[in-house]
């Protein structure tokens, strides 16, 4: 049976990565990938240069997106990314979506820096979007400004209460799609959804890896495929070994596909 070395997830400069599409691919290539997927946060500015490069390098490639979502259910909130694959990125929708999206960032970013020069980091959002080649501003891009200033010594150091989980700063939520919105929008487009990296669900809490744990996650998919989910990421970096047979179980027992991705967003990250 012929097997394929596959990431379904990863980053561009168009989003939050620190690599171009083409340096994506080439990567990619020189791993010995057969089938890759750029599934850049809330956009596809960086689709129609992945896709000409993975065709000029012989790789396989597939159009991917991942959005932050909201799932309401049953009185309480989750936080889940839905990633969706093989959509048409020309559909005028998924296109507008992206681009009201993009609006709504820059204006969350606005916020976000000036809570952070409040608390003394003195950055410039301006300088930053002017040297991202992408134009796209995000969380990683704002720790690797920070450790550039000398501010911190390592990007990771600015996912924890030393920056983005002090209270100011995780007060200022950005906008999300509804889940349900965001599984409509890659369905109509032609796509598939996927739920990305379920143990890394923030409201399931300390719970992770128990029965309770397993049957929220449950209770998510189960709503989840309702309303058009068609595949789990169960092979993800951060995952247990028994995390990810308990993800392929469910995957199984709710008839969904399985993905595999490593969520790359560039060597420091």
């Amino acid at each position: 049976m012929d097997t394929y070395k596959c990431n379904y997830h990863m980053h561009s400069y168009y989003s939050d990565g620190a690599y171009s599409p083409e340096e994506l691919v080439r990567k990619h290539c020189d791993e010995e990938y057969d089938v890759i997927a750029l599934t850049d946060h809330d956009g596809i500015e960086g689709i129609r240069e992945f896709l000409e490069s993975c065709e000029a390098h012989g790789i396989r490639g597939v159009t991917g997106i991942e959005f932050s979502t909201e799932l309401e259910l049953d009185g309480k909130e989750y936080e889940l990314h839905i990633l969706g694959y093989g959509f048409d990125p020309e559909n005028a929708e998924l296109k507008e979506t992206c681009s009201r999206l993009r609006v709504l960032r820059h204006e969350r970013n606005e916020k976000l820096f000036a809570a952070l020069n409040e608390l003394g980091f003195s950055l410039d959002l301006e300088e930053i979007e002017e040297r991202s080649k992408g134009r796209y501003v995000g969380k990683p891009d704002i720790a690797r400004e920070l450790v550039r200033k000398g501010i911190l010594s390592e990007p990771k150091e600015a996912f924890t209460e030393k920056v983005f989980e002090r209270p100011e700063i995780k007060a200022i939520r950005k906008v999300k799609l509804s889940s349900e919105e965001a599984i409509r929008l890659i369905t109509g487009a032609g796509g598939t959804a996927f739920l990305a990296h379920p143990a890394k669900i923030r409201e399931l809490g300390e719970k992770r890896g128990s029965e309770e744990f397993f049957e929220e996650i449950e209770r998510i998919l189960t709503a989840l495929r309702k309303v058009g989910l068609k595949g789990l990421e169960c092979i993800y970096p951060e995952h247990t070994e028994e995390e990810r047979f308990r993800f392929i179980q469910l995957a199984g027992k709710y008839h969904l596909h399985i993905s595999s991705g490593t969520d790359f967003h560039g060597d420091d990250m």
